[in-house]
């Protein structure tokens, strides 16, 4: 990795060369290849240029790989073997910028590595340095998840939020739409979880709430596709449910009522896995949820689920004798198998918070490892793909310094910390390594009211984590990457991101 080079995430490897291409408005895009994606590609980069820049080109972007100067060149290689899908080359000389990939993904990242290389070069506009840049993924998962439920942001917040991510080259977007607090997606067959669910009176006595329609999160879905962004929608379930009760009591041990609670926590009401029409009602949720969201995973929670109720409850009482188990926590295990089966005729993999581990899980499974790197380790070794986010080094809600922040959750994860991530934890051979898809960071919102807070608890942390899950392992040098970010702030100021500045 190059340390004179001011890119976040670091590539794989950088070669200064001499001299350097200018960027003006007459510069010109062109492409190798006339196909549809790539040409969306080509505008997405003249629209960044215009963006960063206020550098309006004078050409629209053609299909002609000729050797005319002041050309930035995507080219789409052949793929050979060896070579990965997101990997990319950048070659910068005074006469051409060229990136080469083997599909658009990479070339959509070779483009975020140009547009992070420009400099202001006076009454000139902008200087790329000469260089060659070979580049590529460490890990195919590299997420930021943002909880919506117990702070709703509208739908151009989320379209800012997917943009950072693609700015660093992460590329899985974990939205967490219900909560107890609130279900923020729209249900056609269940109405009322979004007209009784989505609001909440607050300890003002201010409805407050919000939700995504179907029409909304199809929109959303593609905006991050056009970034190379996979949505992973999160249905926390069976725990976490208060919001979904309020508007659908029947599915409680108890029959309710329930209403949408104002305040944090953990709720001893929750869904009841010994009635039959409570699987129905999720069978039918996540039906509408797997035709919303095209990629390979589902998350469905299973985190901080009470038994209290279950312990009386006659249904689940007769469910635990009937299935033969052994008692009321067993029975979390059998509700979370129901449910990857739903998933799995659906075509979709189930994810879930680390507690699912307690349930024997299909090997199909995928687990979060949040409360500790050891049930990541446990979860690998069993056979399971992990994702690793443990609140240790990946929790953005907790505070950035020990005085003068905004008041958080609790916690303490300066920059620093985020930066010794390292997902795979010691102790695993090198099959049960490569079950370690990669990490994430996770937002929760219990004391971010508004999305500029959102922003400031996620980055810079964002950036040192992007960095850990794109660039290669080995050497932790934090000191280049607070030289590297001096620089970044720049480009954040460009998208008026309310970052915290270290």
């Amino acid at each position: 990795m190059s340390s004179s080079l001011n890119i976040i995430p670091a590539p794989v490897s950088a070669d200064r060369g001499s001299g350097s291409f200018t960027l003006s408005k007459s510069t010109a895009i062109a492409l190798d290849r006339d196909r549809d994606l790539v040409k969306v590609l080509a505008d997405y980069l003249k629209k960044q240029i215009e963006s960063f820049f206020n550098i309006r080109l004078e050409n629209s972007p053609r299909v002609n790989r000729d050797d005319r100067e002041n050309v930035i060149l995507l080219a789409l290689e052949e793929n050979k073997p060896g070579h990965t899908p997101e990997e990319y080359q950048l070659e910068v000389n005074e006469k051409r910028a060229t990136i080469r990939a083997y599909n658009e993904a990479g070339l959509f990242y070779g483009i975020q590595t140009l547009i992070q290389l420009a400099e202001p070069d006076g009454a000139d506009g902008f200087k790329i340095p000469g260089v060659f840049i070979e580049d590529r993924p460490r890990f195919d998962w590299r997420g930021m998840h943002l909880d919506v439920s117990r702070h709703f942001f509208d739908t151009n917040e989320i379209k800012k939020y997917i943009d950072l991510l693609a700015l660093h080259k992460m590329n899985i977007f974990h939205w967490h739409l219900t909560d107890d607090q609130g279900w923020r997606v729209e249900i056609k067959k269940y109405p009322q979880l979004t007209d009784i669910g989505a609001w909440r009176i607050d300890k003002h006595g201010v409805k407050y709430g919000g939700f995504y329609t179907q029409e909304d999160i199809r929109e959303i879905v593609a905006y991050a596709a056009s970034r190379f962004v996979t949505v992973v929608p999160e249905i926390d379930i069976p725990g976490h449910t208060s919001a979904a009760l309020a508007a659908c009591p029947d599915y409680s041990c108890t029959g309710g009522s329930f209403e949408v609670p104002n305040r944090w926590g953990v709720f001893e009401d929750v869904l009841c896995p010994g009635k039959d029409e409570t699987f129905v009602f999720v069978e039918n949720v996540l039906s509408e949820i797997c035709e919303l969201f095209p990629g390979e995973y589902s998350h469905v929670g299973g985190d901080e689920c009470p038994t209290v109720r279950w312990k009386k409850c006659p249904h689940c009482l007769a469910r635990i004798k009937n299935e033969r188990l052994c008692d009321e926590n067993e029975l979390q295990g059998y509700f979370m198998k129901r449910v990857e089966k739903i998933l799995t005729a659906r075509n979709k993999k189930m994810i879930g918070w680390d507690e699912i581990l307690q349930s024997g899980l299909p090997r199909s499974a995928a687990v979060m490892a949040w409360r500790d790197t050891k049930y990541g380790l446990e979860a690998a070794r069993t056979g399971h793909r992990v994702v690793m986010c443990p609140m240790s080094h990946c929790y953005f809600d907790f505070y950035q310094a020990k005085e003068n922040e905004p008041r958080a959750i609790g916690g303490f994860l300066p920059l620093a910390k985020v930066y010794e991530f390292e997902p795979v934890p010691k102790g695993l051979n090198e099959t049960e390594s490569r079950r370690i898809l990669g990490g994430q960071g996770n937002v929760w919102t219990e004391y971010m009211p508004v999305f500029k807070h959102v922003e400031y608890m996620a980055v810079p942390r964002l950036c040192a984590l992007a960095e850990k899950l794109w660039s290669p392992g080995g050497k932790n040098d934090f000191e280049n990457f607070i030289q590297r970010l001096e620089h970044h702030y720049r480009r954040l100021d460009r998208l008026s991101v309310n970052y915290r500045r270290y």
